[in-house]
């Protein structure tokens, strides 16, 4: 390899910014460029989210996801350490709340066990008593690898590592387009103009736009967006949850169900539903785009999945608009929690791929095209393994 290869990076999420620090800080012969529509990093999925530690529990033994969680977790931890970036491993608890349930819980166990999660057991009563005692559950499991982490942290120390060797990201810069002339690529910005060797395609909650905007292809996946949204528990009340405690998550579906969750701040939040957003960056059930939702609606796979799904799809509409809704679904974990204890909270977008049949793609889909390589789907845990993800890029796609 060359010296000095130019890589650009688009896209300034947690993501962009651990692949731009891994190459940097644990590779040589790399000068990263990374580009960011926005005023600053993490502005959308990454620092609108959780701010929890996913060990890989729930991914299916092999596949990617579950290897780069489980390793990407532990990475995640060291980085955490050696920067003395706001963290916790305290585990959680998953709650199975009736016998069939109680039967899924133990298939999980047996997914972390084979994922190598370590220390994954059950709590008797007497236990998980004294772990959460308001907590209600017909089964308990506790996975004490889990954590809660301060994001935000972890991507300015990402930033700053980025820029100190030497390299460079370029905030409210939005690249137009691409021109691509053998092994290199120039990239045109409103001001200026680069040259780059490899293009990393980050772009989250517009990469499947991106990939096609870029290789002038088709793109196999369509991003469908799914707004989350929280409630906070008031502060007279958080005594209510000492750590995370999560219910047993529907299989069919990616989305883990309303939990609790303690932050890294002290606060407490429970949620988030899963509700189908009308448009890509929007934040609140007010925020709509009309070419979103159209790309959206008009979407056969989409129209498949609410075919298929139409019961969850109303029931998690009805938590958006109830509050009554939203906390009944609490009240599945802590059956004493009422409604004035809790507050609006925050809320996230989740970029989640899905095919042309209606089916979720719960993995992670990495393409590569010539010298780019597009993230297309990078859902949760993308955070947590996001060091692992860049490190798999690197060692996969860049030669």
């Amino acid at each position: 390899m060359k010296n000095n290869k130019k890589i650009a990076i688009i896209g300034g999420g947690i993501l962009g910014l651990a692949t731009g620090y891994q190459l940097v800080n644990k590779r040589s012969g790399f000068k990263v460029h990374l580009f960011e529509k926005e005023k600053g990093f993490g502005k959308h999925q990454s620092g609108n989210n959780s701010g929890v530690l996913h060990c890989g529990l729930h991914y299916q033994p092999g596949s990617l996801k579950a290897k780069l969680a489980v390793n990407g977790i532990r990475e995640m931890i060291r980085f955490c350490e050696i920067n003395q970036i706001n963290h916790e491993i305290c585990g959680k608890v998953v709650v199975a709340s009736n016998a069939s349930e109680a039967k899924y819980l133990d298939n999980l166990a047996e997914r972390g066990n084979r994922n190598g999660l370590l220390g994954v057991k059950y709590l008797n009563k007497e236990e998980l008593k004294v772990r959460e005692p308001n907590v209600f559950a017909t089964k308990a499991l506790l996975v004490p690898e889990e954590g809660i982490i301060d994001y935000h942290q972890v991507m300015s120390t990402m930033a700053k590592g980025i820029c100190d060797a030497g390299s460079e990201i370029s905030y409210n810069t939005e690249v137009n387009h691409i021109i691509t002339a053998g092994n290199q690529s120039i990239i045109n910005t409103d001001n200026n103009s680069y040259e780059f060797d490899y293009i990393i395609n980050c772009t989250g909650l517009q990469s499947d736009r991106t990939y096609e905007k870029f290789t002038k292809l088709k793109s196999p996946l369509k991003i469908v967006p799914f707004r989350g949204e929280y409630m906070n528990i008031k502060e007279e009340y958080t005594s209510l949850i000492n750590h995370l405690v999560y219910p047993v998550p529907d299989p069919t579906y990616p989305f883990l169900g309303v939990h609790f969750t303690r932050l890294t701040n002290g606060k407490r939040e429970v949620g988030p539903n899963a509700v189908l957003a009308l448009k890509r960056e929007g934040y609140s059930n007010r925020d709509f785009n009309l070419n979103d939702t159209a790309d959206t609606i008009f979407y056969k796979g989409f129209q498949k999945f609410i075919f298929k799904n139409f019961r969850f799809t109303m029931g998690e509409f009805k938590s958006s608009l109830s509050k009554k809704d939203f906390v009944n679904k609490a009240k599945k974990l802590i059956p004493s929690v009422e409604d004035y204890m809790f507050e609006k909270g925050t809320a996230g977008v989740r970029a989640q791929a899905m095919d042309k049949e209606g089916e979720l793609i719960m993995d992670f889909k990495i393409e590569k095209n010539g010298n780019q390589i597009h993230v297309i789907n990078a859902p949760s845990p993308g955070a947590t393994a996001s060091l692992s993800i860049a490190s798999y890029i690197i060692d996969n796609y860049i030669f």
